[in-house]
């Protein structure tokens, strides 16, 4: 059975002074308004962030009492994940009409909790701790140091990257950079060094925010008002917890998620339009444009498909995990509703998700009929 999603939205972003479930509750009505979809009618949620029962204490929060739920936390990478399980979930008759979500108010909050426990006698405990590493951008810091020592190049590589990302926020009147004018290499080098060689610029946005998507059958899709977004493909890798069971800091588990995702699409990345890819820090995206197929290894800094068109973690939003949005992101893109920012003639997108340090990755591949 092939499953479209039908309904894409953002909640309020930035600094909002709302609740969690306040934010959640604009993220699902408001999706559901765009899909043409009634709250009576979802019978599937996927959502993590609240609590322990995150789905249990959202489909109350709502008054609904659904059929089927997944509240996985894998990171960043878990809403592309939610994407393959909601369909599958559909398409095996277990529910009908499926919302992913999820909304934080870290920036109100002045929290960004989101590390684990580290078990003793585990490999992070034995090599990593002791050395007492930030969480996650030491983490992250290691792979750019290793990036940048591999093909010869310097931090005015990665910057390029925050300045790129800036350019693009300012044609998105929803980002939290949109207004503040652009952004320079000089600007991002001169910036508080926070664990060489990231600096402020190089991580990754902390503000309130989140974002819902509704799927349901290709087939009631076509009863709804809008045009519906179809998933093509799907596909994850699990690779390790701490640095010290990374089998290669270069090649991220992203080569195996979007090999599984191309594959079930019956695609390759020349037949992809648009990309939204987790941009936590600079390095994500080079590493995984790469990763993914759109660049040679050392070469993404120059690819030329256009990609995190609404400004990204690093412009944009990022209220602790991000891959809601890049689906809201790229779901716009697809029906041809982002304006200034708007890729013309985009008719596939591929979304892909990283959650921990390159822990956890997940692509999903959405296309439309033009």
């Amino acid at each position: 059975m092939t499953v479209a999603v039908v309904g894409a939205a953002e909640c309020d972003l930035g600094l909002t002074g709302k609740s969690v479930l306040e934010l959640q509750s604009q993220a699902v009505t408001r999706a559901l308004a765009d899909a043409g979809v009634a709250l009576s009618e979802v019978d599937g949620l996927a959502t993590n962030g609240i609590s322990r029962f995150s789905a249990t204490q959202l489909a109350d929060w709502l008054g609904i009492r659904p059929a089927w739920c997944d509240s996985t936390f894998a990171g960043g990478a878990v809403f592309e994940m939610y994407v393959a399980r909601a369909a599958q979930a559909i398409a095996a008759g277990q529910c009908t009409t499926v919302v992913i979500s999820y909304a934080s108010n870290q920036r109100s909050a002045r929290s960004r909790t989101l590390a684990g426990i580290v078990e003793e006698g585990t490999p992070e405990a034995v090599f990593e701790a002791p050395f007492r590493p930030l969480y996650p951008i030491s983490y992250y810091a290691m792979v750019a140091q290793r990036y940048l020592h591999t093909y010869g190049l310097g931090h005015e590589a990665l910057a390029s990257v925050a300045v790129a990302a800036r350019e693009r926020a300012l044609r998105n009147p929803a980002a939290w950079t949109y207004g503040k004018g652009p952004l320079t290499i000089d600007d991002v080098l001169a910036a508080p060094m926070i664990s060489t060689p990231l600096g402020r610029h190089d991580c990754c946005l902390v503000t309130d925010g989140g974002g819902a998507i509704v799927l349901t059958s290709a087939a009631r899709a076509r009863d709804l008002p809008g045009r519906p977004v179809t998933v093509l493909g799907y596909g994850e890798s699990l690779t390790h917890t701490g640095m010290a069971t990374a089998p290669d800091l270069l090649r991220t588990g992203a080569v195996d998620s979007g090999r599984r995702a191309f594959a079930r699409a019956g695609l390759t990345p020349a037949g992809i339009d648009v990309i939204q890819l987790y941009d936590a820090f600079t390095i994500s995206v080079p590493l995984g444009l790469e990763a993914l197929g759109f660049a040679a290894p050392g070469e993404g800094l120059h690819a030329r498909i256009p990609h995190n068109t609404g400004g990204g973690g690093l412009a944009y939003c990022h209220p602790g995990q991000l891959g809601v949005l890049l689906l809201v992101e790229a779901v716009r893109q697809l029906r041809g509703e982002c304006g200034e920012r708007q890729v013309p003639g985009a008719r596939t997108a591929l979304v892909h998700g990283t959650g921990g340090i390159f822990s956890s990755h997940a692509t999903v591949i959405l296309g439309v009929d033009r």
